[in-house]
């Protein structure tokens, strides 16, 4: 009997790292709240619920588990729930985080503090009560602050306030997009940024995944963060990497991951790596689905897998096998009602080319480009510098175009 693998989120980036589960010949289970989730689609088995209810998932995979085919790991990509993998990994007596390491990885605050007391660089942080917190500090701080949720995801809520935000509407954004209503600020530390995506085994550290992330559009967006994209290999160099990698590791340490997977965003800043933020969990984005793997040749998802599965995984299966430029870009139509999609097969058709994935097609509503909701398409390019792949990812982009709906009279 095939081995069981539950994988929380069915979303449209989770696609590719349900797929490989597939190919490695287990019994795939998918688990959404939205009964028409393209990766209900992929899997053996489906369950119906939502991906930010712990409880009601541990009992839906404790059912499944008993009564139609049995589990043996769980994990989540394109979602940022690792309660709810904790939660089923208790449930079901699975390996996984701990849920005291799963709510240290979604409480920004709690992380902070956890990472504070364990001496690993971050940047300047405090709880705000109301926007006359945010007020004060911006009186004692200056204006280069960022103001966050301190629970959400995907960039949603996250604000930088110099380009004059004011406190009270600051506030209030951040706020709405907090289950629990909590804002934090923190200093806005310069510097290149990069994505990490990690596996600790057995208190070591191994990254495979290391890119430049990429906010060209910082000014056009603010005071929102909304990335678009990056580039693999980072522009780095050797003792900068090391830097980086050594703190994220101790980062996760911190927060108690081992034998486990875990992402950073981290920024380098004044030529020293600090921690913006640890998830424990697999990337969005595609990162560790598709960049990760042409860039390197790591089958990072596979990994995660066998390590959830309670197999073992080795140093040799998370060294590069070779360095591939990869570039990533997304587009960000404008806000409405998309009526239809122009120029996809004409990007794919271009030299250096990977891939070009839609995320929403026509009827589908773009959102105001706040966060990384307001992205209808991912393309992803090569080159044999990182130059040129970029060259190649700026080609395909303008044979590209969103028709948005006209708004009636």
């Amino acid at each position: 009997m095939a081995k069981g693998l539950l994988i929380i989120c069915g979303g449209i980036e989770a696609t590719h790292g349900i797929a490989r589960a597939r190919e490695m010949g287990l019994h795939v289970v998918v688990s959404d709240a939205d009964a028409n989730a393209p990766g209900l689609k992929l899997a053996d088995g489906q369950i119906i619920a939502s991906t930010y209810d712990p409880d009601g998932t541990a009992d839906a995979a404790e059912h499944y588990s008993r009564a139609i085919h049995p589990l043996h790991g769980v994990i989540c990509m394109g979602a940022d729930v690792p309660h709810t993998v904790a939660a089923v990994a208790a449930k079901l007596g699975l390996k996984g985080v701990s849920p005291e390491t799963a709510h240290l990885a979604m409480d920004k605050l709690a992380m902070k503090q956890r990472l504070a007391a364990h001496n690993v660089p971050i940047p300047w942080f405090a709880p705000l009560r109301d926007a006359a917190d945010l007020q004060l500090a911006l009186l004692e701080r200056g204006r280069d602050l960022v103001v966050k949720p301190v629970d959400s995801r995907g960039g949603r809520g996250v604000q930088r306030m110099n380009a004059g935000r004011d406190a009270a509407e600051a506030f209030e954004a951040a706020q709405s997009q907090s289950p629990t209503g909590r804002v934090m600020v923190e200093a806005y530390l310069s510097g290149p940024q990069i994505s990490t995506e990690s596996i600790l085994l057995n208190g070591v550290g191994y990254t495979p995944g290391f890119s430049d992330r990429n906010y060209e559009y910082l000014d056009r967006f603010a005071p929102w963060f909304v990335e678009n994209g990056g580039d693999l290999p980072a522009q780095v160099s050797p003792a900068i990497r090391a830097d980086v990698e050594a703190t994220v590791t101790a980062a996760a340490l911190a927060l108690g991951i081992d034998n486990h997977n875990y992402k950073g965003d981290m920024v380098v800043h004044q030529g020293k790596a600090h921690v913006i933020e640890i998830a424990a969990r697999l990337s969005g984005g595609y990162f560790c689905t598709r960049e990760i793997p042409l860039s390197t040749g790591v089958d990072f998802v596979g990994a995660t897998i066998r390590l959830a599965l309670g197999e073992t995984v080795t140093p040799a299966d998370l060294t590069p096998g070779f360095e591939r430029p990869v570039v990533q870009r997304y587009v960000f139509p404008p806000a409405g009602r998309i009526a239809a999609l122009h120029g996809l097969d004409d990007a794919r058709a271009l030299p250096g080319i990977l891939e070009v994935l839609p995320s929403k097609g026509p009827g589908d509503i773009i959102p105001p480009a706040t966060s990384s909701a307001a992205r209808a398409v991912m393309l992803l390019a090569t080159g044999e510098t990182v130059a040129e792949a970029r060259t190649n990812a700026e080609r395909a982009l303008r044979l590209i175009r969103v028709e948005m709906m006209r708004e009636a009279a």
